[in-house]
This record gives C-alpha cells, sequence and structure tokens, in this order.
C-alpha cells in the first residue's frame, strides 16, 4: 500500500475510534480519559502556588477549580507543576489540558496556544531591600538584576527607554521562589518581575518588613488561563464561566479572598486592592492580548 493510502488509512482509524476528534477536544479528551490535567505553579502566590504535597492554591487554581466543575462534572482534576520553561510546550502537547498559573496573554504566544478572557492584570516592577537606595530602573545602573527563566521581565528592562545607557548584570532563577531567594540572600540587587507575585513573595518572605517593591511600571500584562490553540468549544465553555463570574461577582469574591485577606500558609495578606484596568475588563470581558494594553 502507498504511504499516502497508509496515511489515509491511519487518520480514518483514528477518526473512527474517537482520538482523532480528541486531538484537539479537551471535553472529549477528558471524558475518554477519566481525568482533566490541570498545569499550575508552585511559587505564584497568590495566583497559584504550592502548599506542599501536590496541594495547590490560589485565585487562578481555585477560579479554574470552579469552571472545571461546571464544565466536566464529576472528572478527577490532575495536577501537574509546571514552570516559565515548560507551561507552553505541555499545553501544546497535551500533558497539561488547562494552565492556571501567571502567564501573560501576547501576540507570540498566540501562535501557539490560546487565551480564555483575561481574569488578571499586572504591572512589571521591581523588587529591592527596604533598605536599598534602589528608586527607579535608572539606579540599577550597575546592579545585579534577578528575574525567572522563561519570563520576559529583563527583556522589558531593556527596552523600556528609562533603561537606555545603563548597565546591569542578569542572573536568573529556575522559578519565581528561587528568584526571590537571589535577591534574599544578597546574590541580586533587585528582582524585576508581576507586582502580584513581588508581593505574594514578599507576604510569604521570613521578613516581610525588610522588602519594598520600586520603580516604574515596565509593563502591563493581561494574565489568563491557558489552554490548547485550536479548541473552540472548550474555549467558548471557560469562557462563558469565567464571563458569568464576572457578571455575578464571583471574580470580585475571589479576588478579595486572594489579594486582600490573609492567605495560608502564614496568613499574611498580600493586600493589593483591584486595579482599574481589571475592574474595566470585568465590565467589558476580553482576551486582548498585552501588546493591545500597552499601545
Amino acid at each position: 500500500m502507498k504511504k499516502k493510502h497508509l496515511l489515509a488509512f491511519a487518520l480514518a482509524a483514528l477518526a473512527a475510534s474517537g482520538a482523532f476528534a480528541q486531538l484537539n477536544d479537551t471535553l472529549a479528551k477528558a471524558k475518554a480519559s477519566g481525568k482533566v490535567v490541570m498545569g499550575t505553579r508552585e511559587s505564584s502566590a497568590p495566583l497559584a502556588y504550592t502548599l506542599g504535597n501536590n496541594q495547590f492554591t490560589g485565585y487562578h487554581v481555585e477560579l479554574c477549580q470552579r469552571i472545571l466543575k461546571a464544565v466536566l462534572p464529576g472528572v478527577p482534576v490532575e495536577y501537574v507543576a509546571v514552570t516559565s520553561a515548560n507551561r507552553i510546550p505541555l499545553v501544546q502537547n497535551g500533558t497539561v489540558d488547562i494552565e492556571c498559573g501567571s502567564t501573560t496573554n501576547n501576540v507570540a504566544r498566540q501562535k501557539d496556544v490560546a487565551f480564555a478572557l483575561t481574569t488578571y492584570v499586572t504591572e512589571v516592577r521591581t523588587a529591592v531591600k527596604a533598605n536599598s537606595n534602589i528608586k527607579s530602573v535608572a539606579d540599577l545602573n550597575g546592579k545585579t538584576v534577578a528575574t525567572t527563566t522563561g519570563t520576559t521581565s529583563v527583556a522589558l528592562l531593556r527596552k523600556n527607554k528609562r533603561a537606555q545607557g545603563i548597565q546591569f548584570n542578569e542572573v536568573y532563577g529556575k522559578d519565581h521562589a528561587d528568584s526571590f531567594l537571589l535577591l534574599e540572600s544578597g546574590r541580586a540587587d533587585a528582582f524585576v518581575m508581576d507586582d502580584n507575585i513581588l508581593a505574594g513573595l514578599i507576604a510569604g518572605s521570613k521578613s516581610p518588613k525588610d522588602f519594598k517593591i520600586v520603580g516604574e511600571t515596565l509593563n502591563i500584562e493581561p494574565i489568563a488561563i491557558m489552554i490548547r490553540k485550536d479548541d473552540p468549544k472548550f474555549k467558548a465553555a471557560v469562557d462563558d464561566y469565567i464571563r458569568k463570574a464576572m457578571k455575578d461577582g464571583e471574580i470580585k469574591m475571589l479576588y478579595d479572598k486572594w489579594f486582600l485577606k490573609p492567605i495560608p500558609p502564614k496568613n499574611v495578606a498580600v493586600n493589593l486592592p483591584m486595579g482599574e484596568t481589571l475592574q474595566g475588563l470585568i465590565k467589558n470581558p476580553n482576551d486582548k492580548p498585552a501588546e493591545d494594553f500597552n499601545k
């Protein structure tokens, strides 16, 4: 049999078994396998983080748990810890069905994956020691700046007009907790990252008063739940739930719980009131990329 006929035969067999349809049908895949796999983060508090023993929690984790319970009732959720570096490939190859962490929706990533309606908006800023003299991007000249592998923060810093002519050394943590440790231990003078992640790490540190968030906003970034590309049925189901949750006040309730009230494990509040951009998105939801927010 010729190769062309072999391929056609194989595709027909896949289609007959239902497997072909499931390649880009998360709902069918989850029902067939008896589980749905949530990718999440270990140190992106208060959006997504671990309490140990494969227990994950946070604003986006709880939101995704509610979504999955509604769209896939009775289907068990399996949790997989992802990193900034592997989160997109794991969604693309089907290892993870839905990624509920701290991922920015941008034009480049939209070529590989899809994003649900924006459910958080962050500003990229800089964390430093409280006794530091660093107050702005200009003060980073000659300093060592930490960020997390697989994120866009240092690239944003380089591109920022205020950073022109400034020289700084770069060090990378494998995850956000590792990057914060570089700052905490003195191996870095600053840690550039999303303000919510910085605030969460500071709140959970040994001595929160020893750190502060300073400097200009380098970028406004819409953070969203990530799903596979070319799966309109699943995206519609996720978006429908989010839209209803925004209208009914559920999103605001979850935001208050995770950003304004004490959270585990240390029962310390992050204290980040909801910004104007997210308030606007709750009234008029969209899934636009970061580039649209920073024009």
